[in-house]
């Protein structure tokens, strides 16, 4: 003979297969994690295209402070009062300011991230660090001016933990005057 609780428990073992085996919401949670996964490659492309983006006007960056630097060779007779000057010697800082103040759409380069090498023409002249110095000895025309702007690219995907791309370009030009 049957307890009322072990009818009802067998009731609900019933109710419970009955549910588990019931598809109605599956489509739900399908389209749920479908939707998940879209938009976290949809982002990861708008992330990938702004790395690019970035990564763009950085190389624009360094291609116009080594513009920037080869103008304002050795050849001149004094040095510049500031980066806005002209016909004048140009130094590290005022090389690296004026690539700073350039204004690149959403990239904020700072003229710390900025090393600026004056090589002599021979080859093997380019040393692996930057030097800080903004005596010029190598600012003759003729000799070559090296310009690396470094930037530092935050990747921000949501449901991703941030990171930072660290971007790095490099131009070389030869001192026109």
């Amino acid at each position: 003979m049957k307890t009322q609780g072990t009818i009802r428990l067998q009731q609900n073992a019933l109710l419970l297969r009955r549910l588990l085996r019931d598809e109605r919401g599956g489509s739900l949670v399908e389209t749920a994690l479908s939707f998940l996964l879209m938009l976290l490659l949809m982002f990861g492309v708008i992330e990938g295209s702004l790395a690019v983006y970035s990564y763009h006007f950085l190389a624009n960056a360094a291609h116009e402070g080594t513009r920037y630097a080869i103008v304002r060779g050795g050849g001149w007779g004094s040095a510049c009062t500031g980066y806005a000057s002209s016909g004048c010697i140009a130094s590290t800082t005022d090389v690296a300011n004026y690539v700073a103040s350039r204004n690149f759409p959403g990239v904020n380069i700072v003229a710390a991230n900025v090393c600026v090498q004056y090589l002599t023409a021979t080859p093997g002249s380019a040393t692996s660090a930057c030097t800080a110095s903004t005596t010029n000895t190598n600012n003759r025309p003729g000799d070559i001016v090296q310009v690396t702007v470094n930037y530092p690219f935050k990747l921000s995907i949501p449901g991703v933990p941030l990171r930072t791309i660290n971007m790095a370009s490099t131009s070389q030009m030869v001192i026109a005057n």
